[in-house]
């Protein structure tokens, strides 16, 4: 039976990463100019932090378990 990691682009921790950077920078711009919509880019950076967070602790742990 394959390993579920297997399933997962290796690349995806560090798509997450960026859109969390991303997003926080929209939050940024958003504050900068008095929305309040900046509230919405810091949770979607919030959700993707810990995206990337537990895709790459997926992944190190496959690459040690092999």
């Amino acid at each position: 039976m394959p390993a579920l990691t297997s399933r997962i682009p290796k690349g995806l921790a560090l798509y997450a990463t960026v859109i969390c950077v991303l997003a926080a920078v929209a939050a940024v711009v958003s504050f900068v100019n008095g929305s309040w919509l900046g509230i919405v880019w810091v949770l979607l950076a919030g959700l993707t932090s810990n995206m990337a967070w537990y895709y790459h602790r997926r992944t190190a742990r496959a690459r040690a378990a092999e």
